[in-house]
This record gives structure tokens, C-alpha cells and sequence, in this order.
């Protein structure tokens, strides 16, 4: 039986295609392909020597494996919230766990926020391009996407201001390293688009996966940071407007499953209830785990994996530096996971991936995946995250040399 086949189906979920991403990760398998298409973690990076004795230490005591196993409260294990709030408050992020709930990933967070918020026909406004799991999650709850592009420091202001003018549910970005582009937020940026969300009272769902993932540069405090200073001053408007994401897949491993939500306590209480009505509670055990290693070894490890990406994205842009056309532009992240390429309009992303994958055994994500609207086909995802750097200096420079040869072919015809 083929799915549209299946009768009954709702008009939400009927239109739900399958992740172009999800299915490149396919790729990852076939030894020949060097693939730049997952943004994930190198598991070779995981710290399964402190996972693998956190479990030992929860099963060898019959107390703490009792609590385990058993069911939990929704709003999550209360050290892992009272550890969260701690990492928070180095952030500049003044909270308490009543305003924190882990949810089974930040993918978890952003559908309970997109139920929450949105109803059919709102608008939503998303950066242009955005990451492709928000794009989908929200759409399950048929929004209006409202598109705002991009430059290096983030959103462009006059185009977000005009989209806060039609009065949307809230406004989604990811404002460190994002993904897909690599871009980050400026502070300037971060400050005027605060203003305007009070201004026009627009939400900002701020999610945060990659905020330790920094190579170069200082830490820019988050959304969630400048709204609290800004309340904390004479004539503040008392709106806590951000919602903050964040998630220790990208630091610890996916598996675990934790992320979480920092918001309003009242908006807090609501996605609790989500939480009820969806799966009751994220995994004791995993929750209990991830609470013992983040406590003891959470800035080894990010100190671990920021010397590992660091390496291997600066292999990937002196690579690009050295061999990709001139008329090929690309990002220079100052961290995260991606680098993001716009070739000239001749140049169909789509269509280069297949071509790319046949001829030289190289995979990548095009970058049409990534827009809400108006879709910009003559771009591409790049991620540093799983190679090794010979690899990643290899991949690119066959890369490279495909684009020089059909940017040759269309200069002749």
C-alpha cells in the first residue's frame, strides 16, 4: 500500500514528505561516499566511558534503579533541572527549575511550543534559510510561513520589522552558528531585534543547540540573557517574551534524548500539560545519566569536541580558500557544524548532489531543503562535523573541481 493510499489521513499530516536529510544520512553507510550531508555528531567523540559507568552506578544501587525505572514527573528528573538552571546562570540566564522542562531532545521542545502556539493560519516568522526540523515541525500546524533573509550578523532588520508588522505567533532562529548557514548573530543584531519583538510584542523562540560548539571569538549572550537585563532596568514592559531551546545532544550524544525549554513559568505550566498528554516523561534512567556526566564532565567534553570541529572546519575553509570557484560564496562559521554555499543561479543544488554522488562519491545537503518560502535552489548545506580532515580535504577538493568543470561548461555554451 502506498501512504497517500491510506484513507482518513489529516490534512496536516497528509502533507508531510520525508527529510531530505534524513534520507542523505543514508549515505553515511557506503564506505566510497565522503559525506558532508549529516550534522551530527562524530560518535567517535562520545564519552561512553563516563555513560557506560553512570548506568553501572544507577543499576548497582537498588534505590536509585527503583527510581529509574519507575514512572517520573513531567516536568523532569529534579537534579537534572536544578543542573540546567546552574548552566544557565553562567550564561547570564537568571532562572529556576519552575521555568525549565526537559523534553526528549529540543526537536521534543519545538513541537510542543508549535502546538502550544500556533493555530492554522498563523503567521510564523522563520530566518531565510532556517533549520529544516523547525520548518517541519511547525508546518505540522499549518501555519503561515513569513520569510526573512540573512546577512553575516543575522536577520535583516527592515524585512523582520515588516514581518512583526503582521502581527506573528512568534519568530524562530537559531542564533549561534545556525543551521544550515553557519551564521551568527550579531550583538547589534541580537539587541534591535529584542527592541522590535517588545515593540510589536513577537515572541522569539531562540534555540540554542550549538551555543558551546564556539572556536574563535567571544560568547555573545543569548536572547534569553539580554531580555532578562533589559527587564532588570527602569521602565522595562515586565514581557518575558523569549523561549529558550537548548539541548545536550550536540555536547553528550543524541541518544539520551535531553533538551529543554526556558520560559514564562505560565507558558511553562501549559507545556507541562503537553508533556502529560504526550508521552507522560522523558526516560528516568536517561535523565538521571545525563544529569551524573553533565555534572562531572560536561566542560571536558566541550572542551574536547571544540578542539576536534575547530580542526576540522578550518581544514574545510582552507580547502575552499585554496580550490572553490571564485564565483562560489561561502560562510565562515566561528563555530557549529556548517558552512553554507551559494553558487551561481546556473548552478541547481539538487541536481549537483546527484551528479556529485555518481561521479565522485561526494554527498551534501542542497540548500533548498532549508527554506520555509521563496526557495533558493542554487545553494547547498556543508558539514565539517564527521570527517576526518585528510577526508574533508579530499572531499572538497572533488567537489570543487565538479563545479569548476560545469561552471566551464556553462561559460562555453
Amino acid at each position: 500500500m502506498t501512504e497517500s493510499a491510506f484513507p482518513g489521513l489529516s490534512q496536516a499530516v497528509s502533507t508531510l514528505r520525508a527529510s531530505e536529510i534524513r534520507e542523505l544520512l543514508k549515505l553515511i553507510s557506503r564506505p566510497e561516499i565522503i559525506s558532508f550531508a549529516g550534522g551530527i555528531p562524530d560518535p567517535a567523540l562520545f564519552p561512553l566511558d563516563a555513560i557506560g559507568a553512570s548506568y553501572q552506578r544507577v543499576l548497582a544501587n537498588p534505590a536509585l534503579a527503583g527510581e529509574a525505572f519507575q514512572y517520573s514527573i513531567s516536568e523532569g528528573y529534579p537534579p537534572l533541572r536544578d543542573w540546567i538552571v546552574g548552566y544557565l546562570k553562567t550564561h547570564g540566564i537568571e532562572t529556576g527549575p519552575e521555568q525549565v522542562l526537559i523534553t526528549s531532545g529540543a526537536q521534543q521542545a519545538l513541537d510542543f511550543l508549535g502546538r502550544a502556539l500556533i493555530n492554522p493560519g498563523d503567521r510564523v516568522v522563520m530566518s531565510s534559510p532556517s533549520y529544516l526540523g523547525a520548518i517541519q515541525v511547525f508546518g505540522t500546524y499549518q501555519p503561515t510561513f513569513l520569510s526573512v533573509p540573512m546577512d553575516d550578523e543575522g536577520v535583516l532588520l527592515d524585512a523582520l520589522e515588516a514581518a512583526f508588522k503582521q502581527k506573528p505567533k512568534f519568530f524562530y532562529l537559531t542564533p549561534d552558528f545556525c543551521n544550515p548557514a553557519g551564521i551568527t548573530t550579531s550583538l547589534a543584531r541580537r539587541k534591535a531585534i529584542l527592541d522590535l519583538a517588545h515593540r510589536y510584542d513577537v515572541a522569539i523562540l531562540e534555540d540554542s543547540p550549538y551555543e558551546e560548539l564556539r572556536y574563535e571569538n567571544a560568547r555573545i549572550p543569548s536572547f534569553a540573557a539580554l531580555e532578562l537585563q533589559a527587564l532588570a532596568a527602569p521602565g522595562s514592559d515586565g514581557k518575558r517574551l523569549v523561549i529558550y531551546v537548548g539541548s545536550l545532544s550536540k555536547v553528550l550524544t543524541p541518544a539520551l534524548r535531553i533538551g529543554w525549554v526556558c520560559a514564562d513559568p505560565a507558558l511553562i505550566n501549559k507545556l507541562v500539560l503537553v508533556k502529560q498528554a504526550s508521552d507522560l516523561h522523558c526516560s528516568t534512567i536517561n535523565q538521571m545519566v545525563a544529569c551524573d556526566i553533565a555534572s562531572s564532565s560536561h566542560a571536558s567534553q566541550v572542551a574536547k569536541l571544540r578542539k576536534a570541529y575547530k580542526e576540522r572546519r578550518d581544514v574545510m575553509l582552507e580547502t575552499l580558500e585554496r580550490c572553490l570557484p571564485k564565483e562560489v560564496r561561502y560562510t565562515r562559521p566561528d563555530g557549529g557544524m556548517f558552512i553554507w554555499l551559494e553558487f551561481p543561479d546556473s548552478i541547481n543544488g539538487t541536481e549537483l548532489l546527484a551528479e556529485a554522488v555518481k561521479d565522485i562519491q561526494v554527498a551534501f545537503v542542497p540548500g533548498s531543503a532549508f527554506y520555509a518560502t521563496d526557495v533558493k535552489r542554487n545553494t547547498a548545506r556543508l558539514s565539517f562535523s564527521l570527517g576526518e580532515p585528510a577526508r574533508i580535504r579530499e572531499g572538497i577538493e572533488r567537489l570543487s573541481a565538479l563545479l569548476q568543470n560545469k561552471l566551464r561548461a556553462n561559460r562555453a555554451a
